[in-house]
């Protein structure tokens, strides 16, 4: 039921976008089977979802934008404003926020928790580190599904950092 319902949304989480941890995995050659189908519809599926995520944000931070050139009448000033306050928010939320959550919940050091959030937002996820493993520690219910949200608008969010890099080198 419930317990099944979480496990399944966490599962769907770190596997369609391609982390890898190695900590959950199918043992049978039917689970395999499967997850090679799930995944030939799933990743592109997750892929488009990222993507859209991304341009909503994206659209908020213009609509943010423009409200304030209406307002201030500024006009490139308020773009450079609001881009470098949406890099900042975004830095504090999906990158320099979470690794506070881990030392507390996971007992890892900051540092570790950086690492952590680098590394699964960038999808290398390693399986080093993975939160909520830890037979030692009691996990909140909320944890892990607060967790696997942050994965998929910080994963949204870098994304759009790295196309933004990506035009300005170009």
């Amino acid at each position: 039921g419930r317990r099944a319902s979480r496990g399944y949304f966490r599962f769907n989480t770190s596997f369609l976008p391609c982390l890898g941890y190695g900590n959950l995995s199918p043992s049978t050659v039917a689970g395999r089977i499967f997850c090679v189908l799930f995944a030939l519809f799933g990743i592109p599926l997750n892929l488009v979802l990222l993507n859209e995520i991304g341009q909503l944000m994206l659209l908020g931070v213009q609509h943010c934008a423009h409200r304030l050139e209406e307002v201030f009448h500024w006009q490139k000033k308020v773009f450079l404003l609001i881009k470098t306050c949406a890099l900042i928010t975004g830095l504090l939320l999906f990158l320099l926020l979470p690794p506070l959550l881990f030392s507390d919940k996971e007992g890892w050091s900051y540092e570790e928790g950086f690492y952590y959030s680098f590394i699964t937002l960038s999808t290398i996820g390693f399986g080093d580190y993975v939160i909520g493993m830890n037979p030692d520690r009691t996990y909140p219910g909320w944890y892990k599904n607060v967790i696997s949200l942050w994965i998929l608008f910080g994963m949204a969010w870098l994304a759009l950092v790295i196309k933004f890099c990506i035009s300005f080198l170009e």
